[in-house]
């Protein structure tokens, strides 16, 4: 079974070798991990797998071969999942979906604390309990303007203001080439030379003087190698309605990463809070507090915020709002923070600029940044690089 895993993983593109398969075999039969699949996942992929970059195509094979039999940890295992089993979804029409009122935060916190006591069974096409199919706040593929989605594998909607469940991202790939020269030459707006460093490059015109000047005898004079000078702090929303646009963020992040040579990057989800990460793949063990961030960098930096600001206002403005945790303080007075920390600011959003007046958190999001919002297009990313070098 292990030699057709082996070559399972190797059908996928992944670079194992046969020295890690053996040493994968001296492990189970050292007896390192019990009869466990949980177990044996995170022996082989710490055997095998040599580079972070290829855990998720490694995570892919491993599920494949295994024909899914593991999923990783069960986070809905308070609410039963035969609650959630997706039978049928309602189709509403626009009337219907206007007949039902949203809650608000507090009713809709409340509510469902009431329900996980007192719901005993599954329901399906209702308009109360925790299900499916319904117009219930709580629950999987329904509707309500304002909701909890629970064990719902994807957003539909994209109206739910708590996910229920944990969920993972992936990092952009800053290595993307493709289509990123027009976005490199935009970027080069925000440029400021300087020469730092070593002296390792022959400066020519002060060796000719200094050669003249030394009665014709060969004085050669170097300089520190001229470089873009600017430091910058990129801050990139992940996951979410921002799949919508991923291709467009990894040629921005890769066409940043080439022609900035002093770039600092952290993540966030929909809105910043207390902690960032850089890692998606650790991001709930390694976070990296948002005070820590606006310390340690001084105010020369140019903050730039990557996101399309959708969201539930909710996640701007309240305490507790952040789709997945909750959060003590709104994500508004972090915002603030980090703009007053860094006064060299702009937020660039792939959402074409048309539809940001119909979206309330995007003109949240831009009272906030103090209009410095901008589109990632061309002639955006341009207006919003020569405002950072004022």
């Amino acid at each position: 079974m292990l030699i057709d895993f082996f070559f399972a993983l190797r059908s996928a593109r992944l670079p194992v070798t046969i020295p890690e398969y053996l040493s994968l075999l001296e492990a189970i039969k050292g007896d390192v991990i019990g009869p466990s699949l949980d177990e044996f996942y995170h022996l082989s992929r710490m055997t095998l797998v040599k580079n972070e970059a290829h855990f998720d195509k490694f995570d892919r094979a491993f599920s494949s071969y295994f024909r899914g039999v593991t999923e990783g940890i069960d986070f809905t295992k308070e609410i039963p999942l035969d609650w959630l089993r997706k039978q049928f979804e309602r189709e509403l029409t626009p009337e219907d979906r206007a007949k039902i009122e949203a809650m608000g935060w507090d009713k809709l916190m409340d509510r469902i604390k009431d329900l996980l006591e007192e719901q005993k069974e599954r329901h399906e096409g209702g308009n109360k309990w925790i299900g499916t199919g319904g117009t219930s706040p709580f629950g999987a593929h329904g509707f309500n303007p304002e909701g909890i989605r629970i064990g719902q594998d994807n957003s539909r909607h994209r109206k739910a203001v708590k996910v229920w469940d944990k969920r993972e991202f992936k990092d952009y790939d800053d290595s993307i080439e493709l289509d990123t020269r027009n976005i490199k030459v935009a970027l080069r707006r925000l440029r400021k030379f300087a020469r730092l460093g070593a002296a390792d490059e022959l400066d020519l015109d002060h060796t000719i003087h200094a050669t003249a000047a030394n009665a014709g005898m060969l004085d050669i004079k170097m300089v520190p190698e001229r470089h873009n000078a600017v430091k910058v702090l990129l801050m990139m929303d992940v996951g979410g309605s921002m799949d919508d646009h991923i291709q467009r963020v990894q040629e921005l992040f890769s066409a940043a990463k080439s022609e900035f040579k002093h770039i600092e990057f952290y993540y966030f989800h929909n809105c910043v809070y207390d902690f960032m990460w850089k890692n998606n793949h650790r991001r709930y063990t390694e976070k990296i507090p948002t005070w820590d961030i606006v310390r340690k960098y001084n105010k020369d930096y140019k903050l730039i915020f990557v996101g399309d600001a959708t969201m539930s206002p909710y996640e701007i403005l309240q305490a507790g709002g952040s789709v997945e945790y909750m959060n003590e303080e709104p994500g508004a007075e972090w915002i603030s923070r980090l703009t007053n920390a860094f006064p060299s600011h702009a937020w660039i959003n792939p959402e074409p600029q048309g539809v940001w007046g119909y979206r309330q958190s995007v003109s949240i999001m831009q009272q906030l940044v103090g209009g410095r919002m901008f589109p990632l297009s061309l002639q955006g990313l341009e207006g919003a690089m020569r405002l950072l070098s004022k």
